[in-house]
């Protein structure tokens, strides 16, 4: 696995877990919505992983856009539809979005590399 995408899981893993260990209602029930919200349903997953990714795009938050890049990957998300996406929250959130670009690519081009 990628060192960016070993990085980013690992310290994921370890920090939700301490989070669903501390017992908090709302947190806990927060993280159950999202996993929920992201399930098939009238959207497929695919679909969803890909708004996900724009909506985190133009919110620029990189590890949200990690994470949908990651999952959009395992739902046999293409490198051109992830593109389309990531052009439409470019042209959305504007050039400061840019930034995300690169790293969403860059991410992206580890979790290809990882399965060569």
């Amino acid at each position: 696995m990628s060192d960016i995408v070993k990085e980013f899981n690992d310290y994921r893993s370890v920090m939700n877990e301490k989070l669903l260990n501390d017992d908090n209602k709302v947190i806990k029930r927060i993280f159950n919505l999202d996993t929920n919200a992201y399930m098939e349903g009238a959207l497929d997953v695919k679909t969803k992983e890909l708004l996900g990714l724009v909506a985190s795009a133009v919110l620029r938050c990189d590890d949200c856009i990690k994470y949908h890049l990651e999952t959009a990957y395992k739902n046999n998300v293409s490198k051109t539809e992830m593109m389309e996406a990531m052009s439409i929250a470019t042209l959305v959130g504007g050039t400061i979005v840019i930034p995300h670009l690169r790293r969403a690519y860059e991410f992206w081009e580890a979790l290809e590399n990882q399965n060569q």
